[in-house]
């Protein structure tokens, strides 16, 4: 990984910095404030996270590919070895609740890490008309 900041003039590549929440810019592990939740800007090199766009359409894809997953493995479950009410309780519902929460994480730091390494920015006036 150092190797690859070095070559990058000190930015993180796509993988390590969505997967550790590192600063697209300086590689600084700044980019969450919360669990889930952008810090406003990177206490490092001061970018501004609030600029980018990534919203939150990434919770909607992972709860429904991550609940999927979930019930065909309860369902498998119930059918092979029919436990108890408790044990799906006590199995999926922690495994559901850190899948997403981690998944939002990933999500959400690669989205905005690919904004910012393509420059991407919201269309002006500008834009449409070919300047």
């Amino acid at each position: 990984m150092a190797e690859e900041q070095a070559n990058n003039g000190g930015q993180p590549g796509f993988v390590p910095a969505a997967l550790l929440g590192l600063c697209p810019k300086c590689g600084a592990r700044t980019l969450f404030d919360g669990v889930a939740q952008f810090a406003p800007r990177c206490r490092v090199c001061g970018l501004d996270y609030s600029s980018f766009n990534v919203g939150d359409g990434p919770a909607a894809f992972l709860t429904l590919i991550i609940g999927a997953i979930i019930t065909v493995l309860a369902i498998w479950l119930e059918f092979t070895w029919a436990p108890p009410l408790w044990v799906h309780v006590l199995l999926w519902v922690p495994l559901t609740a850190g899948l997403v929460t981690w998944g939002l994480r990933v999500s959400k730091a690669a989205l905005l890490v690919a904004e910012y390494q393509r420059k991407a920015r919201e269309a002006t006036n500008d834009d449409l008309r070919g300047q």
